[in-house]
């Protein structure tokens, strides 16, 4: 039985971040524990903002329709000795940590999927089923096997810029924990303080980095594809929509905003990407990173889904949202906010406050009490 729970934990931290490959196993383990668990995907959506001032802005929602699964506050210690897993068990590529972390991660501290390291390199994981391959998985590789769900733990524990987590790229395999290891489901987003993002996907085995132009991020298809479909939505644009005659019938704007009518309203990967990619185009640029954190938040709250949207009629979970939590990365002043279902106030982990040669590496849960908190107002 303990076995069982183990696999349950590890396979539940793989499905809250989206890794529907490995549903199966993660059923098998639950039944046999007498648990009765729905599977769905993430839908997350990230976007990237610059401030007056140069600070860098990276936020971003993580989707999790399924049950209620633990989130968590990571923070990883210089020095500390992390081992990936593989296929096998716990026995892949060994590194120590260079530089101090803090993340979020879903039920376990291993698989960060959002963080921000000392130097301000950003990093992030997100769903990315059906269009993705590694390479195969080798079992006398295991030294140099890297599991896809601690990837963002190694970047931000390696590396200090972009082109150094490229070369170090070269002499790893990154690998599903999945059996076989070679179906990817998650692609990753990586930002430098001074705005430069990529995103990181595998087509067919190969490593593919692209710098991202828009800024935004979502699910799949690939990266590339979503920057061709941007083309569809050239009549975009801010505003209210001038008034046409259409014979002898004049026809004018209903409301304000009707410059974006045809902006994709539902909560695909496409739609998203599409309505992410306008709401930054048309965003002002505001006077340093504090306050773009917040216009961040705001804007990511039109990405918050309601829970039962994503389910049938009558199996539903009993969660607040599809959306347990929403994080943004100030790179400039090296503060990771996040707020979640839970509790919608905003949180902030300051790592200039953070003694990183003496703390110890710990996952404490975003919410330790699962109720959303409420101020009374005392009318007197």
């Amino acid at each position: 039985m303990e076995e069982i729970k183990a696999k349950i934990l590890l396979f539940g931290a793989v499905m809250a971040a989206g890794m529907a490959v490995t549903a199966d196993a993660y059923g098998q383990a639950a039944n046999e524990c007498g648990v009765k668990l729905a599977f769905n995907g993430a839908a997350c959506t990230g976007i990237g903002l610059m401030a007056k001032d140069g600070g860098y802005v990276m936020a971003r929602t993580m989707e999790w329709a399924g049950p209620y699964v633990p989130y968590g506050r990571v923070v990883i210690p210089r020095g500390e000795r992390i081992v990936s897993y593989t296929p096998q068990g716990k026995n892949g590529l060994e590194f120590t940590a260079k530089y101090g972390v803090a993340g979020i991660a879903p039920q376990q501290k291993e698989f960060i999927i959002e963080g921000l390291n000392e130097k301000g390199l950003q990093a992030g994981l997100f769903y990315f089923p059906k269009f993705g391959k590694y390479v195969p998985y080798n079992p006398q590789n295991n030294a140099g096997t890297l599991a896809d769900m601690q990837f963002v733990t190694w970047v931000l524990g390696s590396f200090a810029t972009i082109d150094e987590v490229k070369e170090a790229l070269q002499e790893i395999d990154v690998v599903s924990i999945a059996v076989g290891g070679d179906s990817s489901t998650v692609h990753w987003r990586i930002g430098e303080p001074g705005g430069r993002q990529v995103v990181l996907e595998f087509i067919n085995g190969e490593a593919q980095f692209h710098e991202n132009p828009v800024g935004v991020f979502t699910n799949g298809p690939e990266f590339s594809w979503h920057l061709s479909n941007l083309s569809n939505y050239i009549n975009l644009y801010p505003g209210v929509a001038k008034s046409q005659k259409w014979g002898d019938f004049e026809i004018t704007s209903i409301g304000g905003g009707s410059g974006a009518l045809g902006l994709p309203g539902d909560m695909t990967s496409p739609s998203r990407f599409i309505r992410i990619a306008y709401f930054k185009a048309t965003a002002p640029q505001l006077e340093n990173s504090y306050r773009t954190v917040l216009q961040a938040f705001h804007i990511l709250n039109n990405f918050d889904i309601p829970i039962g949207i994503e389910h049938p009629l009558g199996e539903v979970p009993d969660v607040p949202s599809a959306t347990p939590c929403t994080s943004a990365s100030d790179l400039k002043e090296l503060k990771l906010y996040y707020r979640t279902t839970y509790n919608s106030t905003i949180r902030c982990i300051d790592l200039k406050s953070i003694d990183f040669d003496s703390v110890k590496y710990e996952f404490k849960p975003l919410d330790p009490v699962l109720e959303e908190p409420v101020e009374m107002v005392i009318v007197k």
